[in-house]
Parts: C-alpha cells; sequence; structure tokens
C-alpha cells in the first residue's frame, strides 16, 4: 500500500530518471556500476525524505548522485591495507637489488655516523644515544643519568651539532671542534641542579 512518501517519492523524484541517467553516464566512467549507483541514490533521497523533504527535489536528487559519486572515487583511491598471505617476505630488502656503489656509500655513511657518536664527550655521547637511538623520553634520560632535564637539552642539541658538522664538513661553533671537558660537564651539571 503506498504511503504519502511514496506517493512522493514517485511524483517528485522518479520523473527525473532519465536526466538522471544521462548525468551519471556523462560523470561516472564505469558503465557496469551505473544500475547500483542510481539506485543508491534513490535509497539516499528517500531515506533522507523520510526525515524531512526537500525543497527541490530535482536539486536534492542530483546533489546526492554528486557526492555519492565523490564518496565512491574517494574510496576507489584508498589502498587496502589487508595482509596478503605471507607477509614478512614483502619487507625484504633484497640485497641483489641494490648497485655495489649504493652498498658501499651506506656503509661509508654508517661508519661516518660511528666515527661521529665516538668523537663526542661521554656524557654528550650517552644521552645522543639515549635520546635518538632508544627513543627515550627526555624525563627518563634525565633520572637514568642523574641530570635536569635542561642539562639533556644542552647535551643533546651539542651533540647533534657536533655530528652534524662531523657528518656534513660543517665548521663547528667557534672554529675549532673542542670537545667538552669532564670538569666541565661537571659544572654544567652542578649549575642546572642548583635552578
Amino acid at each position: 500500500m503506498p504511503t504519502d512518501l511514496d506517493d512522493w517519492f514517485a511524483r517528485e523524484i522518479l520523473v527525473h530518471e532519465r536526466a538522471l541517467v544521462h548525468y551519471l553516464q556523462r560523470c561516472w566512467p564505469q558503465r557496469d556500476e551505473l544500475h547500483d549507483l542510481r539506485q543508491e541514490i534513490y535509497a539516499r533521497v528517500y531515506e533522507a525524505a523520510a526525515r524531512s523533504r526537500p525543497a527541490s527535489s530535482q536539486a536534492f536528487l542530483f546533489a546526492t548522485a554528486r557526492h555519492l559519486m565523490t564518496d565512491r572515487a574517494r574510496r576507489g583511491r584508498v589502498v587496502s591495507i589487508e595482509p596478503v598471505g605471507d607477509f614478512e617476505p614483502s619487507n625484504v630488502y633484497l640485497v641483489d637489488d641494490v648497485s655495489p656503489e649504493r652498498w658501499a656509500g651506506a656503509r661509508q655513511a654508517l661508519k661516518r655516523l660511528a666515527e661521529a657518536l665516538d668523537r663526542l664527550p661521554d656524557r654528550c655521547r650517552e644521552v645522543v644515544w639515549l635520546r635518538r637511538v632508544e627513543e627515550l623520553p627526555q624525563k627518563d634520560v634525565a633520572e637514568r643519568l642523574g641530570i635536569s632535564g635542561k642539562t639533556v637539552e644542552k647535551h643533546l642539541a651539542k651533540g647533534m651539532r657536533l655530528i652534524a658538522d662531523h657528518l656534513y664538513g660543517g665548521e663547528p661553533r667557534g672554529g675549532a671542534l673542542r670537545a667538552w671537558t669532564a670538569s666541565e660537564e661537571d659544572e654544567d651539571d652542578a649549575r642546572q641542579q642548583a635552578d
């Protein structure tokens, strides 16, 4: 038994079916999806009209069609993250695919980084290692080393600057690379503890 909503739908929406089909054919590239697309548009319009009837039925119908096509196009661009079978082999970086030049360059870069870390003052090296390699929070590094958070910041900044200077051949501030002495570190820690 037709309801008032059914009568409205037939009178206000279905009369535009031919124009809607032409619109979808012009705008949607997958011809095999047109029938499903049209039915989904009708379902959305019907559900929305059950809550509140639109002022302009034709405009509402075509706006719904446009929004649905936009949603489907967006979903079509999303890459699935479903695991496919054996997941591990897909992430293996094959050594055979790496040119000898890249392999040698990577080894040289790693060697230079190790040299840069070795040249850092002891406390500075500990802070850089804990913050950047082990990725500990600043507060945990400060507690573990018995220094203030501000001192951790200073050591990290100095360590990163010295590493960058070593790796990229920059001129350290002051013109020469001067490592902190143990007494300077102790004085700095004492100043920070007093603050």
